[in-house]
C-alpha cells in the first residue's frame, strides 16, 4: 500500500529509523543486564554496571526503547540490590 502523501512517506521513514534505534538500544541493555544478572561475584557485576547505567541514562534522556527516567531508575536500583546481595554473599 502506497502512502497517500509526502508527509506519510516521511513518517514511515522516521518510524523505521526510530524502530531500528529502539531495537538496538533494547538489545544492548538486555545483553548488559544479562551479564550483570549472571555474574558470580560482585566484582564481575560492578565491572558491567557503569556501562549498563550509561546505556539506561542515555535511553531515558532520548525516550528510547520505552525507557523513561523512572523506568531507568528502577532498573538501576534493582542492579544495585543485586550487587549488594552478591557482595554480602559469603565467599566460598
Amino acid at each position: 500500500m502506497v502512502p497517500p502523501n509526502k508527509s506519510c512517506l516521511k513518517r514511515l521513514r522516521q518510524a523505521k529509523k526510530a524502530n531500528a534505534a529502539n531495537r538496538s538500544t533494547r538489545s544492548a541493555i538486555r545483553t548488559s543486564l544479562g551479564v550483570v544478572r549472571n555474574a558470580k561475584t560482585a566484582e564481575e557485576a560492578l565491572k558491567e554496571a557503569p556501562r549498563l547505567f550509561s546505556m539506561l541514562d542515555k535511553a531515558a534522556a532520548k525516550n528510547r526503547a520505552g525507557f523513561s527516567k523512572n523506568r531507568a531508575s528502577n532498573y538501576k536500583a534493582k542492579v544495585g540490590k543485586l550487587v549488594n546481595k552478591l557482595a554480602a554473599a559469603p565467599k566460598a
